[in-house]
Protein backbone atom coordinates (compact mmCIF):
# COMPACT_ATOMS: atom_id res chain seq x y z
CA UNK A 1 0.00 0.00 0.00
CA UNK A 2 1.19 3.62 -0.94
CA UNK A 3 1.55 6.26 1.84
CA UNK A 4 0.57 9.15 -0.24
CA UNK A 5 1.74 12.81 0.83
CA UNK A 6 0.80 16.66 -0.66
CA UNK A 7 2.95 19.24 -0.43
CA UNK A 8 2.11 22.76 -2.21
CA UNK A 9 5.40 23.11 -3.65
CA UNK A 10 7.34 21.37 -6.63
CA UNK A 11 10.55 22.80 -4.56
CA UNK A 12 9.49 20.60 -1.44
CA UNK A 13 8.20 17.56 -3.24
CA UNK A 14 12.31 17.92 -4.44
CA UNK A 15 13.67 18.58 -1.44
CA UNK A 16 12.06 15.31 -0.45
CA UNK A 17 13.38 13.17 -2.64
CA UNK A 18 14.93 10.23 -2.73
CA UNK A 19 11.83 8.88 -1.29
CA UNK A 20 11.75 5.69 0.67
CA UNK A 21 9.93 2.48 -0.87
CA UNK A 22 6.27 2.58 -0.85
CA UNK A 23 5.88 6.56 -0.67
CA UNK A 24 4.71 9.03 -3.30
CA UNK A 25 4.80 12.67 -3.20
CA UNK A 26 2.18 14.68 -5.37
CA UNK A 27 2.32 18.95 -5.44
CA UNK A 28 -1.08 19.89 -4.32
CA UNK A 29 -1.19 23.77 -3.95
CA UNK A 30 -4.61 23.48 -2.36
CA UNK A 31 -6.26 26.04 -4.45
CA UNK A 32 -8.47 23.77 -6.87
CA UNK A 33 -9.93 19.78 -5.68
CA UNK A 34 -7.72 17.87 -4.18
CA UNK A 35 -6.01 14.97 -6.87
CA UNK A 36 -6.61 11.78 -4.70
CA UNK A 37 -9.53 10.94 -2.28
CA UNK A 38 -7.35 10.33 -0.08
CA UNK A 39 -3.69 11.64 1.28
CA UNK A 40 -1.78 10.76 4.18
CA UNK A 41 0.11 13.59 5.02
CA UNK A 42 -1.36 16.83 3.45
CA UNK A 43 1.64 20.02 3.57
CA UNK A 44 -0.73 23.01 3.20
CA UNK A 45 0.93 26.31 1.63
CA UNK A 46 3.38 28.29 3.98
CA UNK A 47 1.65 31.65 4.58
CA UNK A 48 -1.88 31.64 1.99
CA UNK A 49 -4.11 29.68 3.51
CA UNK A 50 -6.97 31.03 2.69
CA UNK A 51 -8.49 28.52 0.91
CA UNK A 52 -6.60 25.27 1.57
CA UNK A 53 -8.15 24.36 5.38
CA UNK A 54 -11.92 24.58 3.29
CA UNK A 55 -9.99 22.24 0.39
CA UNK A 56 -9.20 19.35 3.62
CA UNK A 57 -12.79 18.44 3.78
CA UNK A 58 -13.37 17.31 0.66
CA UNK A 59 -10.73 14.53 0.87
CA UNK A 60 -9.74 11.64 3.54
CA UNK A 61 -6.83 12.85 5.32
CA UNK A 62 -4.19 11.23 7.97
CA UNK A 63 -2.35 13.94 9.21
CA UNK A 64 -2.22 18.21 8.24
CA UNK A 65 1.40 18.64 8.32
CA UNK A 66 1.95 22.84 9.24
CA UNK A 67 5.06 24.61 8.26
CA UNK A 68 4.45 27.28 11.13
CA UNK A 69 5.05 27.23 14.95
CA UNK A 70 2.18 28.69 15.26
CA UNK A 71 -1.44 27.38 14.66
CA UNK A 72 -4.03 29.78 16.76
CA UNK A 73 -6.96 29.83 14.56
CA UNK A 74 -6.59 26.52 12.66
CA UNK A 75 -8.62 24.95 15.28
CA UNK A 76 -11.58 27.08 13.74
CA UNK A 77 -10.77 25.85 10.46
CA UNK A 78 -9.60 22.49 10.82
CA UNK A 79 -12.73 19.78 9.91
CA UNK A 80 -14.01 17.89 12.68
CA UNK A 81 -11.32 15.42 13.76
CA UNK A 82 -8.58 16.07 11.19
CA UNK A 83 -4.98 15.82 13.28
CA UNK A 84 -2.64 18.57 12.92
CA UNK A 85 0.91 18.59 13.52
CA UNK A 86 2.80 22.03 13.77
CA UNK A 87 6.42 23.11 12.58
CA UNK A 88 7.91 22.78 16.08
CA UNK A 89 11.99 22.03 14.96
CA UNK A 90 11.89 24.46 11.58
CA UNK A 91 11.56 28.07 12.28
CA UNK A 92 14.01 28.20 15.79
CA UNK A 93 17.33 28.84 14.34
CA UNK A 94 15.88 31.60 11.88
CA UNK A 95 13.48 33.31 13.91
CA UNK A 96 16.23 33.61 16.68
CA UNK A 97 18.88 34.49 14.26
CA UNK A 98 16.08 37.98 13.42
CA UNK A 99 15.81 38.22 17.21
CA UNK A 100 19.33 38.98 17.79
CA UNK A 101 19.94 40.94 14.75
CA UNK A 102 17.07 43.57 15.64
CA UNK A 103 17.84 43.93 18.94
CA UNK A 104 21.93 44.57 17.56
CA UNK A 105 20.13 46.63 14.56
CA UNK A 106 18.62 49.13 17.59
CA UNK A 107 20.43 49.15 19.96
CA UNK A 108 23.77 49.89 17.74
CA UNK A 109 21.21 52.40 15.43
CA UNK A 110 22.29 50.23 12.20
CA UNK A 111 18.79 51.63 10.92
CA UNK A 112 19.88 55.18 11.08
CA UNK A 113 23.03 54.42 9.52
CA UNK A 114 21.58 52.80 6.76
CA UNK A 115 19.08 55.59 6.23
CA UNK A 116 22.34 58.11 6.42
CA UNK A 117 24.37 55.61 4.38
CA UNK A 118 21.46 55.75 1.37
CA UNK A 119 21.83 59.95 1.74
CA UNK A 120 25.79 59.71 1.78
CA UNK A 121 25.56 61.49 5.23
CA UNK A 122 28.68 60.37 7.53
CA UNK A 123 27.55 60.86 11.72
CA UNK A 124 28.99 58.95 14.51
CA UNK A 125 27.13 58.31 17.50
CA UNK A 126 27.50 57.05 20.72
CA UNK A 127 25.10 53.55 21.01
CA UNK A 128 24.03 51.21 23.49
CA UNK A 129 25.46 47.91 24.07
CA UNK A 130 24.16 44.40 24.02
CA UNK A 131 26.96 43.64 26.24
CA UNK A 132 25.74 44.13 30.04
CA UNK A 133 22.13 44.78 29.16
CA UNK A 134 19.40 42.53 31.07
CA UNK A 135 17.22 40.56 28.40
CA UNK A 136 14.22 39.49 29.47
CA UNK A 137 12.97 36.59 27.73
CA UNK A 138 9.18 36.72 27.30
CA UNK A 139 8.54 32.79 26.02
CA UNK A 140 11.21 29.96 26.96
CA UNK A 141 10.01 27.33 24.35
CA UNK A 142 11.48 26.19 21.31
CA UNK A 143 12.27 30.28 19.81
CA UNK A 144 12.57 31.44 23.59
CA UNK A 145 15.89 28.82 24.24
CA UNK A 146 17.49 29.08 20.85
CA UNK A 147 17.33 33.17 21.34
CA UNK A 148 18.91 32.45 24.81
CA UNK A 149 21.89 29.98 22.84
CA UNK A 150 22.81 33.12 20.55
CA UNK A 151 22.40 35.73 23.25
CA UNK A 152 24.42 34.52 25.90
CA UNK A 153 28.42 34.98 24.17
CA UNK A 154 26.75 38.66 24.46
CA UNK A 155 27.54 39.11 28.20
CA UNK A 156 24.25 39.46 28.93
CA UNK A 157 22.03 38.62 32.20
CA UNK A 158 19.21 36.49 31.05
CA UNK A 159 16.48 36.62 32.17
CA UNK A 160 13.54 33.80 31.16
CA UNK A 161 9.75 33.90 32.01
CA UNK A 162 7.62 31.38 30.89
CA UNK A 163 4.00 30.47 32.43
CA UNK A 164 4.82 28.21 35.19
CA UNK A 165 8.20 29.07 37.23
CA UNK A 166 10.75 26.07 37.20
CA UNK A 167 14.30 25.03 37.30
CA UNK A 168 15.59 23.64 33.53
CA UNK A 169 19.27 22.14 32.68
CA UNK A 170 20.28 24.77 35.27
CA UNK A 171 18.66 27.64 34.20
CA UNK A 172 16.40 29.66 36.92
CA UNK A 173 12.93 30.72 34.85
CA UNK A 174 10.13 32.74 36.26
CA UNK A 175 6.78 32.17 36.49
CA UNK A 176 4.69 35.12 33.93
CA UNK A 177 3.44 35.91 37.57
CA UNK A 178 6.21 37.55 38.46
CA UNK A 179 6.35 39.99 34.74
CA UNK A 180 4.95 42.58 36.79
CA UNK A 181 7.90 42.80 39.56
CA UNK A 182 10.59 41.83 36.91
CA UNK A 183 9.85 44.53 33.74
CA UNK A 184 11.15 47.56 35.92
CA UNK A 185 14.48 46.06 36.60
CA UNK A 186 15.31 44.88 32.68
CA UNK A 187 16.80 46.96 29.94
CA UNK A 188 15.29 44.75 26.59
CA UNK A 189 12.61 42.44 26.55
CA UNK A 190 12.18 39.76 23.52
CA UNK A 191 8.61 38.31 23.24
CA UNK A 192 8.67 35.26 21.69
CA UNK A 193 5.20 33.73 22.64
CA UNK A 194 2.42 32.16 20.49
CA UNK A 195 -0.93 34.72 19.99
CA UNK A 196 -3.98 33.70 21.26
CA UNK A 197 -6.83 34.75 24.07
CA UNK A 198 -4.24 33.38 26.99
CA UNK A 199 -1.20 36.01 25.64
CA UNK A 200 -3.75 38.57 23.75
CA UNK A 201 -2.15 42.14 25.11
CA UNK A 202 0.57 40.48 27.65
CA UNK A 203 2.37 43.46 27.10
CA UNK A 204 -0.25 46.28 27.67
CA UNK A 205 -0.56 49.43 29.40
CA UNK A 206 0.67 48.98 32.54
CA UNK A 207 3.69 46.95 31.38
CA UNK A 208 5.35 49.24 29.23
CA UNK A 209 4.56 52.26 31.72
CA UNK A 210 6.84 49.74 34.11
CA UNK A 211 10.05 49.44 31.71
CA UNK A 212 12.48 52.13 32.56
CA UNK A 213 13.03 54.78 30.31
CA UNK A 214 15.13 53.56 26.78
CA UNK A 215 13.81 49.94 27.36
CA UNK A 216 13.68 48.19 23.74
CA UNK A 217 10.51 45.62 22.98
CA UNK A 218 11.39 43.10 20.50
CA UNK A 219 8.74 41.33 19.10
CA UNK A 220 9.12 37.96 17.13
CA UNK A 221 6.27 36.15 18.16
CA UNK A 222 2.78 36.92 17.08
CA UNK A 223 1.95 40.99 16.76
CA UNK A 224 -1.28 40.33 19.14
CA UNK A 225 1.21 40.01 22.07
CA UNK A 226 1.64 43.88 22.25
CA UNK A 227 -1.57 46.33 23.13
CA UNK A 228 -0.91 48.13 19.50
CA UNK A 229 -2.21 51.52 21.23
CA UNK A 230 -0.22 51.67 24.45
CA UNK A 231 2.91 50.85 22.40
CA UNK A 232 2.61 53.85 19.80
CA UNK A 233 2.47 55.98 23.35
CA UNK A 234 5.01 55.06 24.84
CA UNK A 235 7.09 54.63 21.33
CA UNK A 236 5.78 58.03 19.77
CA UNK A 237 6.85 59.80 23.18
CA UNK A 238 10.32 58.57 23.02
CA UNK A 239 10.22 56.52 25.91
CA UNK A 240 11.34 53.29 24.53
CA UNK A 241 11.85 52.02 21.59
CA UNK A 242 10.66 48.97 19.50
CA UNK A 243 12.48 46.16 16.95
CA UNK A 244 8.97 44.37 15.62
CA UNK A 245 8.75 41.51 13.06
CA UNK A 246 5.23 40.86 14.09
CA UNK A 247 2.69 43.16 14.35
CA UNK A 248 -1.28 44.18 15.31
CA UNK A 249 -2.91 44.47 12.37
CA UNK A 250 -0.79 42.68 10.23
CA UNK A 251 0.31 43.62 7.51
CA UNK A 252 1.02 47.32 9.10
CA UNK A 253 -1.20 49.88 7.07
CA UNK A 254 1.19 52.55 5.18
CA UNK A 255 -0.42 55.47 6.77
CA UNK A 256 0.43 53.72 11.03
CA UNK A 257 2.43 56.12 13.38
CA UNK A 258 4.93 53.29 13.98
CA UNK A 259 6.07 53.38 10.75
CA UNK A 260 7.47 57.23 10.82
CA UNK A 261 8.47 56.97 14.70
CA UNK A 262 12.08 57.11 15.36
CA UNK A 263 13.24 54.14 17.72
CA UNK A 264 11.51 51.78 16.16
CA UNK A 265 12.33 49.50 13.64
CA UNK A 266 9.76 46.87 11.60
CA UNK A 267 10.43 43.87 9.84
CA UNK A 268 7.94 42.26 7.50
CA UNK A 269 7.53 39.08 9.52
CA UNK A 270 10.23 37.01 8.23
CA UNK A 271 11.30 35.53 11.19
CA UNK A 272 11.38 31.93 9.44
CA UNK A 273 11.57 33.11 5.77
CA UNK A 274 15.48 32.31 5.53
CA UNK A 275 17.48 29.52 3.73
CA UNK A 276 16.95 27.43 7.03
CA UNK A 277 13.85 26.84 6.68
CA UNK A 278 13.52 24.79 3.54
CA UNK A 279 15.92 21.87 4.59
CA UNK A 280 14.34 21.93 8.27
CA UNK A 281 10.64 21.72 6.77
CA UNK A 282 11.79 18.56 4.15
CA UNK A 283 13.78 16.92 7.30
CA UNK A 284 10.65 16.70 9.68
CA UNK A 285 7.93 16.07 6.65
CA UNK A 286 10.91 12.77 6.09
CA UNK A 287 10.81 11.92 9.76
CA UNK A 288 6.84 12.20 9.52
CA UNK A 289 6.99 9.71 6.71
CA UNK A 290 9.26 7.31 8.65
CA UNK A 291 6.81 7.43 12.00
CA UNK A 292 3.54 6.56 9.57
CA UNK A 293 5.00 3.64 7.75
CA UNK A 294 6.65 2.48 11.42
CA UNK A 295 2.85 3.07 12.52
CA UNK A 296 4.28 5.08 14.94
CA UNK A 297 2.54 8.57 16.38
CA UNK A 298 3.75 11.64 14.34
CA UNK A 299 5.55 14.62 16.21
CA UNK A 300 4.44 17.54 17.26
CA UNK A 301 0.79 17.02 16.91
CA UNK A 302 -1.45 19.69 18.83
CA UNK A 303 -4.82 19.44 17.36
CA UNK A 304 -6.75 16.41 17.06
Amino acid sequence: MTLVVSVPTESLASDLRPLPEGVEVIVWTMAEAAPRPRIDIVVPPYMDQSDAFARLAEVEVGLVQGQSIGYEGVADRLPAGMRFANAATVHETSTAELAVALTLAVQRQLDLFAINGRDGVWTPMFADSLADRRVLLLGYGGVGKAVAARLAPFEVELVPVASTARDEDGVHVHGIDELADLLPGVDIVVLSLPGGERTRHILGEAELAALPDGALVVNVGRGSLIDPDALVRHTSAGRIRAALDVTEPEPLPSDHPLWNTPGVLISPHVGGASSAMRPRIAALLRRQITHVLAGEQPENVVLG
